[in-house]
Formats: C-alpha cells, sequence, structure tokens
C-alpha cells in the first residue's frame, strides 16, 4: 500500500512558506500491506482509525494553506501600510518597555530608588558637600571676575603708554598715505589697478 504525501515548502524565508506544491511523493508505509492489523484492534477499528487518520491529515494539509494564504495577505496589508518590519521591532520594543514599567518589579525598584534618593539628599554629608561645592562656585566665579578686570586695566594701561602711542601713530600715518594718496591720485596703487588690461595675455 501506497501513501500519497503533499510536499511543502518549509523554507522559512520563502514567500511561499507553507504552501502546497504541485508535486505529490508516493511513500510507502511500512507494514501497510492490507492482512496486517495491529494488536488489540479488530480489522473494522483499524480501517476506521486508518480512514481518521486520512480525515486528520487532509485538514492539517487544508489549515497549512488557509494559515499561508493568511500570512500573505498579511504581508500585503502591512506592505500597504508601510509596516516594515523595523517598524514592528520599534512598537515591539516601545510596548516590551511599557510593560516593564507597568510591572511591579520595576515598581518596586523605582520606589526603592526614590526613597535611597530622599535619604542621601537628607542627609547633612550631602548638604555639606552641596554647600562646600556652592561655596567653590561663588569663589570660583569671583577669582574669574578678578582676573578679568585686572587684563582689561592692563590692556587700558598698554594702550596709554608711549610705545603703544608711537605704533598706533605710525599706522595711523601708513593709513593715512594709502588712503589719502588714493584721493588725490599719487598714493600707492595696487597691481591690478597698474595695468588694468594686458594686450596679448594668454588668458
Amino acid at each position: 500500500m501506497l501513501v500519497l504525501v503533499l510536499v511543502t515548502d518549509i523554507n522559512l524565508n520563502s514567500p511561499n512558506k507553507g504552501l502546497v506544491s504541485d508535486s505529490l511523493t508516493d511513500v510507502p508505509v511500512q507494514g501497510a500491506t492490507g492482512t496486517t492489523v495491529p494488536v488489540g484492534l479488530t480489522e473494522e477499528e483499524s480501517e476506521e482509525l486508518k480512514n481518521e487518520l486520512t480525515k486528520v491529515e487532509d485538514e492539517i494539509v487544508t489549515l497549512r494553506q488557509v494559515l499561508a494564504a493568511k500570512e500573505k495577505t498579511a504581508y500585503e496589508l502591512k506592505r500597504k501600510l508601510g509596516l516594515t518590519p523595523l517598524n514592528e521591532l520599534k512598537q515591539n520594543f516601545t510596548k516590551g518597555w511599557q510593560d516593564v514599567q507597568t510591572s511591579s518589579a520595576y515598581v518596586k525598584t523605582s520606589e526603592k530608588l526614590g526613597e535611597w534618593n530622599e535619604k542621601v539628599t537628607g542627609s547633612d554629608l550631602y548638604k555639606k558637600t552641596q554647600e562646600t561645592l556652592s561655596q567653590a562656585g561663588q569663589k570660583t566665579s569671583a577669582a574669574l571676575t578678578t582676573v578679568g578686570s585686572v587684563i582689561t586695566r592692563k590692556f587700558g594701561d598698554m594702550r596709554n603708554s608711549p610705545s603703544f602711542k608711537s605704533f598706533e601713530d605710525r599706522v595711523g600715518t601708513i593709513k593715512s598715505k594709502v588712503i589719502g594718496g588714493r584721493e588725490n591720485g599719487d598714493g600707492l596703487q595696487s597691481p591690478t589697478e597698474m595695468n588694468p588690461t594686458q594686450d596679448g595675455a594668454p588668458f
């Protein structure tokens, strides 16, 4: 006796997973000679069980086909909605995180951390450390302000010094010669003003 078995595509990455292929395979069934009956069963009981098994196997095949069709439909709907595997992963992660936040272990841990925070911030050591850091910040700010005013004063002193005045006068004289000469037409000229156009230039 031979039993016909439908071959299915079991590759989980295949878009046709679970779909029944068109090929049928003959598989011999051991002990299916027709005359052998299992011990403790009559021939009618054995035949009835075989018929029931055939029906159940047919139902399994049908259910696999229906499931594959439903998975394909779900995939197409998700694609049309723009739901990618990455989006699903994000949604699953968000839902998982919400589940964690509402779990009793998370809530208890949060409460315990809150209690520890209150104890630490209420302790004398914490208050002393906070006061020390505050005083250090104020002293640092005052020192920086003092340094800034000293630097400003030094720049003012330097600007009023005779050597800086002499330098400033020289820069002013050069500036007036350059700018004043242009206005009068006899000052320094830029290289582009000397030869604005050249005849026979390659460019």
